[in-house]
Formats: C-alpha cells, sequence, structure tokens
C-alpha cells in the first residue's frame, strides 16, 4: 500500500510542478476563467486533463508506437509549431486592434470548452517527451515499477497534479488579474508571447532531436 501512495503521490509530484512554469495551457484556463466564468475554465481543465493522462499513458505503455512511427509524430510536431505561431501573430495583432469588450482571438470561437481543452491539450506532443524522460527516470530510480498496477496509479496521481496545477491559475491568475487591474489587451500580449515561445521551443525540438 505504501508503494502505491509514494507511486501517486511522485505522479502528482512531477505533474504539478510541470503545470507551474507560465505556459500557453495554463494561462488559458485563467483568460477563460476571467472572460467566460468559472464553469467554461473547469470543462476545459478536463479536457486537458484527459488528453494529458492519455498521453502519459502512451508514455507509460507504448513508447514503442511513438518511434515506430516518427512520420506521424514529426508531421503533428511541425504542425504544432505552425499552429502556435500562428495563435501568437493573431494574440499581438488582436491586442493591437484590440476592443475592451472583444475577447481574445483564441477564445473568439463557439467550440465547448471541454472540447476546446481537448483540441489544444492534443496539440502539444512536447508532453509525450516530457512523460517518456520523468518515467525513465522513475524506473530507473526503482520509484515506479513496470506493472499496470502502478502505472495506472501513477497516471492518476499525475492527473490529479494537471488539475491542481490549472485550478493554481484558474483561481490565483483570476485574483491577481482582478487585483492588478490587467487588461484584455495584456493577456492578449501575454499569450502571444507564450505562443512565440511555444512555437520556438517546439521549432528547436523538432530540429535538434
Amino acid at each position: 500500500m505504501l508503494v502505491f501512495i509514494i507511486v501517486f503521490c511522485t505522479g502528482w509530484l512531477v505533474s504539478f510542478l510541470g503545470q507551474l512554469p507560465l505556459g500557453n495551457m495554463s494561462i488559458t484556463a485563467t483568460q477563460i476563467r476571467i472572460q467566460e466564468g468559472l464553469k467554461p475554465a473547469l470543462q476545459y481543465m478536463w479536457g486537458v486533463v484527459i488528453v494529458e493522462m492519455i498521453y502519459l499513458r502512451i508514455a507509460l505503455t507504448g513508447m514503442d508506437l511513438v518511434f515506430q512511427h516518427p512520420a506521424v509524430f514529426n508531421a503533428i510536431g511541425w504542425v504544432t509549431v505552425i499552429f502556435f505561431f500562428v495563435l501568437g501573430i493573431l494574440s499581438i495583432r488582436s491586442a493591437l486592434v484590440h476592443h475592451p469588450e472583444k475577447k481574445s482571438v483564441l477564445l473568439n470561437n463557439k467550440i465547448h470548452r471541454f472540447l476546446f481543452g481537448l483540441m489544444l491539450s492534443s496539440m502539444n506532443p512536447a508532453q509525450i517527451p516530457f512523460w517518456v524522460l520523468w518515467s525513465s527516470y522513475m524506473l530507473e530510480w526503482k520509484i515506479l515499477h513496470s506493472s499496470a498496477a502502478q502505472y495506472n496509479v501513477f497516471t492518476m496521481g499525475a492527473g490529479l497534479g494537471t488539475i491542481t496545477g490549472l485550478l493554481a491559475y484558474i483561481h490565483g491568475g483570476n485574483y491577481l488579474v482582478t487585483k492588478l487591474n490587467v487588461s484584455n489587451k495584456t493577456l492578449n500580449i501575454i499569450m502571444g508571447v507564450i505562443f512565440f515561445i511555444a512555437s520556438i521551443a517546439q521549432f528547436w525540438r523538432m530540429v535538434m532531436k
């Protein structure tokens, strides 16, 4: 029992710490909370969490699948570079021609926020190498062992870690933005910069891997 508690807590800690650095997923959760309310932000969060848990399960039990089909993985990677770069341009453009009552370019759609979370998280294949790396460390350090039961517990812990991290941005980010009176224009600029950084980082990974 103690082993499973350690595995669960390790999964939670790794995922929670991975969510803390400012990123496109987390700042989008903050934006949804501010512009649309708590319920849509929570719906978005669940979409993100489900995809992350699927990616983690792939990393744990199907690492070979990723490397057996490099063309598919490469295609997703390059699409992600373009996708994030375009979103960066659109976010900056939205800030420059800002209308106070208008939503950010990323959220100016009628897609259900759960599906939106699924889509945006799916377009972030960097989660796979992140979990491959950490899963390898866990196995090497004997914190995690190669068994379906431990993999399931680790995945559940990681899912809770993602939820905790996103809730910190949903509630804490909303509090800070409200207290600091940050405008939508500023949020759009922040989003644009983050998407540009994400695009450059993904491009670097694709070129250097």
